[in-house]
């Protein structure tokens, strides 16, 4: 049996949750954990709520640990029991993963330190202040360390890990299943495809006051 326990916090992406959950969840033999400070149902950034499945003191002992982004992210920087979870957690852990800005929960837990991560584009530049080294790819692999770049990159990253521990014929029959074929409509989907001007237009409309709040959570913990 593999337990994947998964970390909620108030204001997290949910298809940072929930994409990974997807695929993780068809994992052979897996157990899906979905843990927060209580059993409260946990706030998402799109206006609904999720139901945890164990709290941080009873959750039990992960094999994948997998920490979801989000503008909560910097909220839960600041909250000492979520972040001694994820450390307590990932000591036993066989993997450990984060989507987006969760790679900063992990940094801040002291998980990052000299390793090659990723995280969404807008706050890549911040990752020096874990102590990580930041490397420009939607999955990041750094020994048993796993790190997606933004939102939709948590897919990319699951399928990956279910090829690392039941191998590519199941991981290839999970993106089957799923139908996971991307084609979006646009391409636009990375700072390079949307091209200079609409990057700056998008980072100066929503991410440059988010990253500055980042910036400072993350320095405030120092």
């Amino acid at each position: 049996m593999t337990t994947i326990t998964f970390v909620l916090f108030p204001g997290v992406t949910q298809l940072d949750f929930t994409g990974p959950a997807q695929v993780l969840s068809r994992l052979p033999a897996a157990t899906p954990v979905i843990a927060a400070r209580s059993l409260d149902p946990v706030m998402t950034d799109c206006g609904f709520e999720i139901v945890p499945t164990a709290t941080f003191q009873d959750a039990p002992r992960a094999d994948i640990l997998c920490v979801p982004g989000g503008h909560g992210v910097t909220g839960a920087l600041a909250h000492a029991p979520t972040i001694e979870f994820i450390a307590r957690q990932a000591a036993q852990a066989r993997w450990i993963t984060s989507v987006c800005t969760g790679a900063f929960l992990l940094g801040r837990a002291g998980l990052l330190a000299g390793k090659r991560a990723t995280t969404h584009w807008a706050y890549a530049h911040l990752l020096p202040l874990v102590g990580a080294v930041h490397e420009q790819a939607r999955v990041v692999e750094d020994g048993n360390t796993i790190t997606a770049g933004g939102v939709t990159s948590g897919i990319d990253f699951a399928l990956t890990l279910v090829a690392r521990e039941a191998g590519r014929e199941v991981a290839e029959q999970i993106q089957l299943g799923l139908e996971y074929d991307p084609a979006p409509p646009f391409d636009a989907g990375s700072p390079a495809a949307a091209g200079a001007e609409r990057t700056r237009s998008v980072k100066e409309r929503v991410y440059d006051a988010a990253a500055a709040r980042m910036a400072a959570a993350l320095k405030a913990g120092q």
